[in-house]
């Protein structure tokens, strides 16, 4: 088995480390390629107006100065193109992943993109709690994701499917199970901004995030981590709302 590994961290993340060991506990046979700085949040975008630089930082792990899409495409199609990929890896995220996280995440995109390339894929995140990231409990993912990796893999996976999983911020031992999720919603009022004045006095601006008030949803991937289990979560390409299809169809069947 090949394996393409990405993320949204950057090529010297200790999340990509700790992916590439679990990686390797499946196959000897992993490519690296993942973006050359930190490009958290710009979810599945594509570098379109500026040219894709390659570097090669050692056997088999190279940086792409563009975000994680990107380096799904140039490691497909260009460094893998005699050999593709049978798996893709995008991980292991310094921060949970869940809820609307999905539609910001680099780490999501790297997934969907390898999707969409036609290769199984998974996205890997680790929680971390109010201790922040310099204490992100790497062992916990890296001790699950291989037997989480080897049950998704065994099944024939639906087509334009891709899974997106998630390890509580705990020790491995205190993992009370796996739990096959559906994507849950924070409170709407979650996102904030927070208005500072630079040394002129002028403004600047930060996105920031009031304290959660909202109980997670039954069957969650937010609850979930709650109560300390893996959430396992399928995820469609296909964005289509087939129940409000059929709503509307009379509305606009003309």
């Amino acid at each position: 088995m090949r394996i393409l590994i990405t993320n949204d961290d950057g090529i010297h993340s200790p999340g990509i480390a700790a992916l590439e060991r679990v990686a390797r506990q499946l196959t000897d046979d992993v490519m690296v390629v993942a973006p050359a700085i930190d490009q958290s949040g710009v979810a599945h975008s594509l570098s379109l107006n500026d040219p894709l630089r390659l570097r090669k930082i050692s056997d088999q792990h190279y940086a792409v100065k563009g975000t994680p899409t990107d380096c799904v495409i140039m490691g497909v199609r260009h460094l893998m193109r005699d050999a593709p990929p049978d798996l893709v890896l995008s991980g292991i995220n310094s921060g949970q992943n869940v809820a609307e996280d999905v539609t910001y995440s680099g780490t999501i995109a790297g997934a969907i993109e390898g999707t969409i390339l036609g290769i199984p894929s998974i996205a890997l995140s680790q929680a971390y709690g109010h201790t922040g990231r310099d204490k992100i409990r790497w062992d916990c993912a890296e001790a699950l994701a291989p037997g989480i990796i080897r049950k998704i893999m065994a099944q024939k996976l639906p087509h334009e499917i891709l899974f997106n999983v998630n390890f509580p911020d705990c020790d491995p031992k205190d993992i009370q199970g796996t739990a096959l999720c559906t994507q849950g919603r924070r409170d709407k009022n979650l996102l904030a901004v927070d208005q500072r004045h630079d040394g002129r006095g002028l403004p600047y601006y930060w996105l920031a995030f009031n304290k959660p008030t909202f109980t997670p949803g039954i069957g969650t991937d937010l609850e979930a981590l709650a109560q300390k289990r893996i959430s396992v979560t399928p995820l469609r390409i296909n964005l289509t709302d087939e129940p409000t299809m059929l709503q509307f169809a009379n509305l606009f069947s003309s």
